[in-house]
C-alpha cells in the first residue's frame, strides 16, 4: 500500500510529541489523538518504542512456533484457561453473532508476573525464544499504552495518570497470531480470517503484519485496507474505551479478508497488542461523556464482567 493511501485514510501522529517536554507540542498530539479517536478510532504511530530488530526477531520466532505440527502446538492449549494463555487452535473463535469460526490459530501471552488470580503464561518448549521476545515486546507495547493512555486522559479532561492504577499489572494480551493457508474449493461459506468485530479492550496497538488483508469500516459504511508502515503501529480503540466514554471514543469495527485465491495457499501473521485494564475496573460511563444529546448508551460493568461476556459470546468460554 502506499504511503499516501495510509495517510490520507488513517491520520499519522508521533509520540515523541507528546513525551518532548514542549507544551505545545503536546498539547497539539493530545488533540490530533482524540480527534482520529473521535472520528474513526485508528491512528498510525511511529516512535513507539518497538525497533525493528525486536520485530523481525518477534515475528521469527512466532512463525517457528506455528509450523511445527498441530500435535505439537495442541500441548499448549487448556481448555480451562478460555483462551486467555497459550494455544488456542483452528476453529475455536468465532466473531460476535457469527456462526462460522475464523479462519485462525493463536497464541496468548499476558502478564510476565501475573498477580491474584491471572494465569501463568504457557511457553512453548521447542521455541525457546519465543518467551523472551514475546515478553520484550510485551513490556515495551505495556509502556507505550501507558503514555497513550495519559494522552487520552488530557483529551477527556481528566488527570494525566487517570488510567495509571487502573492498567498497573492489568490483563493486557499479546496476541500471536497465524491465518493459515487456504484451500478456496474447501473455505466454509461466509468464512474469513477474521470476521468483522470491534476489539474487547482499552487500545490496541499492531505492528505491520506479514501480509495484506486488515480492512477498516468508515463512517460512511466502506471497508478501506490500512497497512502500518515500517516505523509504524497501528493504534484503535477498544469496545471498553467506547463504553467509558459513552462512544465518544469509538471502537471501530475491522476485519481480515481471505486473500486472492492465487494467494490462498499463502500464510497471514499479525502480531496485536490488547491493551486491558485490571478486572475491576469501573467502565461506567464517565459523566463528562454524557448530556442530552449523548445519553448513556450502555449499562455498568466492570471491566472484568465485560471481559466474561465477550470470551462467552467469543466460543472460548462456556456460559
Amino acid at each position: 500500500m502506499q504511503q499516501t493511501e495510509l495517510l490520507d485514510e488513517i491520520p499519522s501522529l508521533d509520540l515523541a510529541d507528546f513525551t518532548s517536554g514542549d507544551a505545545a507540542r503536546k498539547a497539539q498530539f493530545v488533540a490530533d489523538l482524540g480527534r482520529a479517536f473521535n472520528n474513526i478510532g485508528f491512528v498510525a504511530l511511529k516512535n513507539h518504542g518497538l525497533t525493528e530488530d525486536l520485530r523481525i526477531k518477534l515475528y521469527d520466532s512466532v512463525q517457528s512456533f506455528f509450523k511445527q505440527p498441530d500435535d505439537v502446538k495442541r500441548k499448549y492449549e487448556f481448555m480451562e484457561l478460555n483462551g486467555q494463555r497459550g494455544y488456542i487452535g483452528k476453529g475455536r473463535e468465532k466473531a460476535k453473532g457469527f456462526k462460522v469460526a475464523d479462519l485462525k490459530e493463536f497464541y496468548h501471552v499476558g502478564q510476565p508476573q501475573p498477580e491474584g488470580d491471572m494465569p501463568a503464561n504457557v511457553w512453548p518448549d521447542e521455541v525457546p525464544e519465543f518467551r523472551q521476545y514475546t515478553e520484550e515486546v510485551y513490556q515495551t507495547f505495556e509502556n507505550t499504552g501507558k503514555t497513550l493512555l495519559r494522552a487520552i486522559a488530557l483529551y477527556l479532561g481528566l488527570e494525566e495518570n487517570y488510567f495509571e492504577d487502573k492498567v498497573r499489572n492489568g490483563d493486557s494480551i499479546l496476541r500471536a497470531l497465524h491465518y493459515f493457508p487456504l484451500d478456496p474449493n474447501t473455505v466454509p461459506d461466509g468464512a474469513v480470517r477474521a470476521a468483522a468485530h470491534g476489539d474487547i479492550n482499552l487500545i490496541t496497538l499492531l505492528m505491520g503484519a506479514s501480509a495484506e488483508g486488515l480492512e477498516v469500516l468508515r463512517r460512511d459504511g466502506q471497508w478501506i485496507s490500512i497497512t502500518a508502515l515500517p516505523d509504524q503501529v497501528v493504534v484503535n480503540v477498544g469496545d471498553m474505551l467506547d463504553r467509558l466514554t459513552n462512544h465518544k471514543l469509538k471502537s471501530t469495527i475491522h476485519r481480515v479478508v481471505n486473500p486472492p485465491r492465487e494467494k490462498m495457499n499463502t500464510s497471514r501473521y499479525s502480531i496485536p497488542f490488547f491493551m486491558h485494564p485490571r478486572a475491576e475496573m469501573n467502565l461506567t460511563c464517565l459523566e463528562s461523556c454524557v448530556d442530552a444529546q449523548n445519553p448513556k448508551m450502555y449499562v455498568n460493568m466492570t471491566a472484568g464482567e465485560f471481559l466474561n461476556e465477550r470470551l462467552i459470546e467469543l466460543g472460548l468460554k462456556k456460559a
